[in-house]
């Protein structure tokens, strides 16, 4: 069975192992170090990314969730984990965990009270899928490896590069699983692969 991690440390981790399990999946909520060896993939919720990070530092997890990226096992990011895993955020010369090539607008959306729906056509995963967006961050570039999944009124809200997926609205807040199914896939296409190493 495949194990999918969900980072404990702050953000709606249960929803997203709600979702991982109606993926097929099993999900459990990571929040010691030793938990990234039982997992297969990890997915970084959201939340307030400076307080994640703040988090991350304290209990040590920055640079064992890089080599655990640096591996091969996927990570996905939604919303403030998109801007955890980005190479370079706007306004800033910090980054987090570095390890996707995208460049990033927090906030971009406006702040909470401007959280608002949209359909949106997410290539290769789903078609007129419900997305909620909640003080969302938005990509406001990729590099050559990276793929743009979809767009929101010409800004790039979900994007892949090889093992990292990312995307700018809430999918665990819906009863529709395709992104997390999408995840999931990813996973076990990686799993296969790291085997046969």
């Amino acid at each position: 069975m495949t194990t999918i991690g969900v980072l404990g440390l702050q953000g709606a981790f249960r929803e997203h192992i709600r979702s991982v399990e109606a993926s097929g999946a099993t999900g459990i909520v990571v929040k010691k170090i030793e938990q990234l060896k039982e997992i297969d993939g990890l997915i970084i919720p959201g939340g307030e990314s400076t307080t994640i990070r703040r988090l991350i530092d304290k209990y040590n997890f920055l640079e064992p969730i890089r080599q655990f990226g640096k591996q091969g096992k996927p990570i996905f990011g939604t919303c403030a984990g998109l801007i955890l895993l980005a190479s370079e955020i706007d306004g800033s010369s910090n980054v987090h965990l570095g390890l996707m090539d995208i460049r990033v607008h927090r906030n971009a959306f406006g702040r909470q009270r401007e959280s608002f729906e949209a359909h949106l056509d997410i290539e290769g995963v789903a078609h007129q899928y419900n997305a909620v967006f909640i003080r969302a961050p938005y990509i406001e570039g990729v590099g050559e490896k990276t793929s743009i999944l979809a767009t929101y009124e010409g800004n790039i809200v979900a994007a892949q590069q090889e093992n990292f997926l990312a995307c700018s609205f809430h999918p665990e807040l819906t009863n529709d699983h395709r992104i997390t199914d999408h995840f999931v896939k990813m996973v076990e296409k990686a799993k296969k692969s790291l085997a046969t190493l």
